[in-house]
């Protein structure tokens, strides 16, 4: 028998982490069936990795000051509101909608790479961001809404976690330079302090209830969570190592497969026709942004 190839294992690496992703809206929803908002939710996964990784960092003489790596809070922040953003959405909305809207990113990224790095877009990376606007237009008109205009905070969190994972890969791009293993911390530990504020902030405005009192049951499905978005990191790490950046982000994409399959099946959504066709619009923006883009810009 053959052995499997290491680029075979890359992409089974990214696979993962693009299932894990694309299926994580089921246990956060039923934590929330369970009382427990997805905001607490968020802070109580993340600190658990959170705990982890820094125990191990400290117990191996890995963990560094970041005094020298300012940047490495600006991307606590970015990633910690994409995680809430996200796992929020995904929680009380339309599973297939939210993701949709939340890949508008490589539309995004053309924006925050011109403000954040300075590049300016060329012709083919305009043409991504209109179809992807184009898309989101049809996506968010309904016969309800006379305007295509988001029309519930699912809506609002989708695309405001997709602009702030843009920002949080440019920032990602910026801090290639810094220890990885500081990189992988702050993103969970964003993830862990930004949902803790987000839900103190709700408790103060309303927007989010007290829930439950704790209760045993949650445990299995937030440790399931914690083990599955650390192990999907470092699965994601790995293949994003050994391929090149295009073919990771092709091969991400399949997180929109995995989310629209799983949330139909289990009737968290329905597929609609404006729907499909403002999210084969974005998909297309997406995957022009990963087919050859040195060629295409």
């Amino acid at each position: 028998m053959g052995q499997t190839s290491p680029k075979s294992l890359a992409v089974a690496g990214l696979l993962f982490n693009a299932f894990v992703w694309g299926v994580c809206w089921w246990p956060f929803k039923q934590l929330e069936a369970q009382g427990l908002h997805p905001l607490w939710a968020t802070a109580l996964v993340y600190a658990f990795v959170f705990v982890s990784i820094a125990l191990w960092l400290w117990k191996t003489g890995q963990l560094i000051s970041w005094r020298d790596h300012p940047g490495l809070w600006i991307l606590l922040l970015a990633s910690g509101l994409t995680n809430v953003g996200f796992n929020w959405a995904v929680t009380v909305g339309d599973v297939v909608r939210v993701v949709l809207l939340f890949y508008l990113m490589p539309a995004w990224s053309v924006l925050v790479a011109w403000w954040l790095l300075g590049e300016k877009p060329r012709r083919m990376a305009l043409l991504r961001l209109l179809l992807a606007i184009t898309g989101l237009f049809i996506v968010l008109k309904t016969p309800e809404t006379p305007w295509p205009v988001p029309e519930s905070l699912a809506d609002v969190l989708a695309l405001l976690s997709g602009l702030t994972f843009a920002i949080t890969n440019a920032l990602l791009l910026k801090l290639k330079d810094t220890p990885g293993s500081s990189r992988t911390l702050a993103m969970f530990g964003g993830g862990a302090v930004m949902a803790t504020l987000a839900a103190l902030v709700g408790l103060a405005t309303g927007v989010v209830d007290v829930g439950q009192a704790p209760a045993w049951s949650w445990l299995p499905l937030v440790a399931l969570l914690g083990v599955s978005f650390l192990f999907g990191n470092l699965a994601l790490q790995y293949g994003a190592a050994r391929l090149a950046a295009h073919t990771t982000a092709l091969v991400m994409l399949s997180e929109v497969l995995f989310a629209s399959v799983s949330s139909v099946i289990l009737g968290a959504s329905q597929w609609q026709g404006h729907t499909l066709i403002g999210g084969s619009l974005i998909l297309l923006a997406a995957l022009l942004s990963v087919i050859s883009p040195a060629q295409h810009d």
